[in-house]
């Protein structure tokens, strides 16, 4: 079933990963129900069974154990879907009245979410087929709960099957055909019933690039020569010194979230400060969405926290006086998502800059879009790193979901030079595994995008889909990292750098909103970002750098916007028209 919001995008079937460990070990499934007004009765609107199971491509091998313990995340329906999708249009309108009056997530809930009949409805009816309730809120519009295989066949009138995958040497799980429930509502997704796809970070070493490029580890010469690291290395706030300066904000009374599939090992982020000679900040706080560990034991479901370090260290470093930096870590996107627009820090602050350095083939890129939606009435700007293969695929290592979504802020990747370690930018270029380009799950062009001088013949960016990334910074293998008790410098690159770095940077003028005595935070920023720079003018060359050389595997650079490096990197004066 189709829909198309009032953003522009068309909600279509497709595909949506969740649950993560291999058959034979305990895994995690999260559920997500939401729905349109006009869905039928225990209807679920959106797709769970990948193509390869459903066209008999994928050899079952097997079944899951009816006694293994499955723990799922049920989500709720979002009311009024024209409603929602309208109000997001607004206040992330520039031109409209409405433009950052946010809602409250309680005033969400009482606006748009699930009422409380049939919060409780759903609780029942888990409980009744066997599960345990173990958390979840009405606000967050999910119940969160704990059961057999067994009951998650006999709820959703599935089986859940194992089979080989057909492009990569493992087993995965999968229902074997689209889940079904008695209750009287309607219903939007059961995220989780699979494996098929296991999320990965928007990170790459220089041995693994030299292997996908055919050369040797030698011949991968990119490294920093002026960052502050041993080394040197670029470090988080060198990053800060080229991007934002010598200014006196620092992210202060702010909250940033990190978005996660694993935990951290918080004596990786001391080591990191000690070698660097810096002060450990101290104000990260892990959370765990779903039962998931909150440190990285080097196992199989947490081979290592380097990009869970690298998110915290350079989100810090660009915005070292932020409140808290709270790491959401789960097993499904459900689970972590929904918490990210509930949870708070311990003032009861909501992250309202997010950053995603992850990326999955999801069984239909339309699941997590009630969310997205409402963290952009809340006023949370959320921002996905857009990949590292140089080009944005449906699946395999190139795949683009999340960053090709319409409601968040892709984040592409450049090589950056400064003039000194901690001194000003230099110059900039494409990095060329930057991902980007048309959304290869054919999400509709978004209105912000068809304003008159961003898509061009130059350019060769699509009328018809979303187009990206929006916006970039560094990601060349550049920095100092740690993890798993060790750390390196100029070894790791990607996305993964680009992404918190920008949530970091808009923290920045967060902070400069709320010393305003305004509550108008920054929220979506794309739909102001591009009206802003369209046509380019003064003050797109005030407070953007211009990437104009370079490029990725599909796209070239170009004047303005283009398809690599987006609008480009922060100047420090972006900050200004952000509160504005």
């Amino acid at each position: 079933m189709n829909r198309t919001d009032s953003m522009g995008k068309k909600s279509k079937k497709g595909i949506s990963s969740l649950g993560r460990k291999t058959c034979g070990l305990p895994f995690v499934i999260a559920m997500a129900f939401g729905a349109a007004s006009t869905a039928h009765a225990a209807q679920f609107m959106t797709h769970h069974v990948r193509d390869v199971v459903s066209q008999m491509v994928a050899h079952q091998v097997g079944n899951l154990p009816a006694t293994e313990l499955m723990s799922i995340d049920v989500v709720l329906p979002v009311r009024d879907q024209a409603g929602l999708d309208q109000f997001v249009a607004n206040v992330s309108n520039p031109n409209s009245l409405q433009y950052r009056q946010y809602v409250t997530p309680q005033e969400f809930t009482a606006r748009f979410g699930p009422v409380q009949s049939d919060y409780e409805t759903v609780k029942n009816y888990l409980a009744k087929y066997g599960f345990t309730i173990i958390g979840g809120s009405l606000d967050s519009m999910d119940i969160r709960a704990v059961g057999p295989v067994s009951s998650v066949e006999a709820a959703f009138n599935v089986k859940m099957h194992t089979y080989q995958h057909p492009t990569e040497n493992r087993i995965f799980f999968s229902p074997d055909r689209e889940p079904m429930t008695s209750l009287a509502i309607p219903l939007w997704h059961v995220s989780g019933l699979d494996n098929y796809s296991i999320p990965h970070p928007q990170l790459v070493k220089k041995g693994e690039y030299a292997a996908a490029h055919g050369i040797s580890p030698d011949m991968v010469v990119s490294h920093a020569t002026t960052g502050s690291g041993p080394s040197a290395s670029f470090l988080g706030s060198d990053m800060r010194a080229a991007y934002y300066g010598s200014g006196s904000l620092t992210g202060a009374g702010q909250t940033l979230g990190l978005f996660e599939y694993a935990g951290i090992n918080a004596s990786d982020i001391a080591l990191y400060y000690k070698n660097a000679k810096e002060t450990n900040p101290n104000n990260l706080t892990v959370v765990s969405t779903d039962g998931t560990p909150t440190t990285c034991s080097g196992g199989s479901s947490c081979s290592s926290d380097g990009e869970q370090a690298l998110d915290v260290t350079q989100a810090q470093g660009m915005a070292p006086g932020l409140a808290h930096v709270i790491m959401y870590v789960g097993a499904t996107d459900t689970a972590i998502i929904s918490a990210m627009t509930t949870t708070t820090d311990s003032n009861g602050v909501l992250p309202l800059t997010i950053s995603c350095s992850w990326g999955w083939t999801p069984e239909d890129a339309t699941t997590l879009d009630p969310y997205f939606e409402k963290m952009a009435a809340q006023g949370q700007s959320f921002f996905v790193a857009s990949g590292d293969s140089g080009e944005w695929t449906k699946t395999g290592n190139a795949e683009s979901w999340p960053g090709d979504d319409a409601h968040i802020i892709s984040v592409g990747g450049t090589d950056l030079t400064t003039s000194s370690a901690a001194g000003p930018w230099k110059s900039e270029t494409a990095w060329s595994d930057s991902s980007g380009g048309i959304s290869p799950n054919d999400i509709a062009i978004p209105t912000w995008q068809q304003i008159s001088g961003v898509i061009t013949s130059t350019n060769k960016g699509s009328t018809k889909y979303r187009n990206g990334p929006d916006v970039s910074a560094n990601a060349n293998f550049t920095f100092y990292t740690c993890a798993m008790g060790s750390c390196q410098a100029n070894e790791y690159g990607g996305t993964s750098f680009a992404a918190p770095m920008w949530a970091a940077f808009v923290a920045l003028a967060n902070q400069q909103t709320a010393s305003n005595g305004s509550t108008a935070y920054a929220g979506f920023l794309n739909p102001t970002i591009y009206a802003n720079n369209a046509p380019e003018g003064t003050t797109y060359s005030s407070t953007f750098h211009d990437i104009t050389s370079g490029k990725n595997e599909k796209f070239s650079t170009e004047k303005g916007y283009d398809l690599v490096t987006g609008w480009g990197s922060p100047q420090a004066a972006l900050i200004s028209k952000i509160v504005q």
